[in-house]
């Protein structure tokens, strides 16, 4: 735990001239105010007002006085900025002027649902296998699909440039104080992953928004550009986001998911909290995969998944149950499949918690496993199986009905993303793409 003097001190210390206030929009954008250090104990103490009213999802004009609060816990040095002019970041929550909580602040929703499971005696962790590509760049600098920076495949050593630009990537976020257990390359030409440090998920959502920032960073000052999008090209495997999540005793940091006894080494409260988000899948989906081009990865590239399923070997489930070695019980979870890393970290955590939190609460049923070996012997089971939505579109109406998932953003949050959302799909719908000219112009 940092404190008010402890960020002053690392300051000093460093020699850090300026200070980055970070937020996000409810879409995950991050923003950012920069403050000179000797703004810094005041911010720290008594926030930094900015004008929220042109933030997507903040606030209408009449209530666009909105203030940033740091969190001393988020200090962190910006390595790319070392040599320029030494800047370090904190991310901030976000106040009205009357000193509440704002309603709107994605961090805040988070927290409120951790807020939640912590009532109820648990600590919400996940561990987050985030994937990315790295393009080459052109003269302007824009991405270009068609080039990929390696021909590196799965798991694939290699001495292409990509791959010590990822080293470098790595040694950043370390230096940031981002731990990282593994990476490597991925099925696509320039795809890539990173698995992140299984942490308390607020700091894991902490995290994945720094790295975004991180990657893109280091990518660009090497001429490569990195991108988050779902599927950036039609010939390209999709990113995915894999979470894994467990529940714990808020008192002794036990994993309550465990049981040895169990065929599948789950507790009861993992059954039930599993059978929540099997629930309300199609619901979260829309903020899990939260792009018309999301739509373009689950279902159709490589084991991204397409129906809600749970199973323990298939990789194509929604959920799987991770196989733990003898000795290694202690870290049963559950990996959820179908997020990618275009979505606003704090969300999607908050509705992933919110949904087990249900399936505790209404002690749901579980549905037998989707295996691949059953599927072989009845292919006929995956009629009765519930598929996830196909286009954003669908994903929002099942946004929309569903009180569990919109309680988990809040009505004003649910409110202004689905109204957010359904302008961007308006905005897909009235395109027209080159494939519909090649197509439809020369038949009619």
């Amino acid at each position: 735990m940092m404190t008010k003097e402890d960020v002053l001190a690392a300051v000093k210390e460093h020699g850090i001239r300026f200070i980055d206030l970070w937020f996000t929009d409810i879409t995950g954008v991050v923003k950012s105010m920069t403050i000179p250090t000797g703004q810094l104990e005041r911010a720290i103490e008594r926030g930094t007002h900015f004008d929220g009213s042109s933030i997507d999802g903040f606030a209408r004009v009449a209530e666009s006085d909105m203030v940033l609060m740091p969190d001393p816990n988020t200090f962190a040095l910006l390595p790319w900025e070392r040599d320029t002019e030494p800047t370090a970041r904190l991310i901030c929550a976000i106040y009205t002027p009357q000193g509440e909580p704002f309603i709107g602040c994605p961090r805040g929703a988070l927290i409120r649902v951790l807020r939640q499971a912590e009532a109820q005696g648990y600590r919400f962790k996940t561990g987050i296998e985030m994937e990315f590509f790295l393009f080459k760049t052109d003269a302007a600098g824009n991405p270009i699909t068609s080039t990929p920076t390696d021909q590196a495949s799965y798991f694939d050593m290699s001495t292409d440039e990509a791959q010590v630009i990822r080293r470098k990537m790595l040694i950043v976020l370390e230096a940031m104080g981002i731990r990282v257990d593994s990476a490597h390359s991925e099925i696509g030409y320039g795809q890539h992953e990173i698995d992140f440090h299984y942490n308390d998920a607020l700091t894991s959502a902490d995290q994945i928004l720094t790295a975004r920032v991180a990657l893109k960073a280091v990518a660009q000052r090497h001429g490569l550009y990195c991108t988050f999008m779902p599927r950036p090209s039609a010939d390209l495997p999709g990113s995915g986001m894999h979470t894994h999540q467990s529940l714990h005793n808020i008192s002794s940091d036990e994993n309550l998911f465990v049981d040895a006894g169990h065929e599948y080494g789950l507790s009861e409260i993992a059954r039930f909290f599993l059978a929540g988000q099997l629930c309300h899948a199609r619901a979260m989906t829309a903020v899990l995969s939260p792009l018309v081009n999301s739509y373009k990865r689950l279902g159709t590239s490589f084991e991204a998944p397409m129906y809600v399923s749970w199973a323990h070997i298939n990789r194509a489930a929604l959920i799987r149950v991770p196989s733990m070695s003898a000795g290694m019980e202690s870290h049963t979870r559950l990996e959820l499949r179908s997020p990618d890393p275009s979505s606003n970290p704090y969300l999607a955590t908050a509705v992933m918690l919110q949904a087990g939190l249900d399936g505790i609460q209404q002690g749901t049923t579980l549905p037998a496993p989707l295996e691949e070996t059953l599927l072989t012997q009845n292919r006929s089971r995956l009629r009765q199986v519930e598929m996830l939505p196909l286009s954003l579109g669908e994903a929002l109406d099942a946004l929309s009905q569903s009180d569990v998932i919109l309680a988990a953003l809040g009505p004003y949050i649910s409110d202004r993303y689905l109204s957010a959302k359904r302008q961007e799909l308006d905005e897909y719908n009235r395109q027209v793409t080159q494939w519909e000219i090649d197509r439809y112009l020369p038949r009619y």
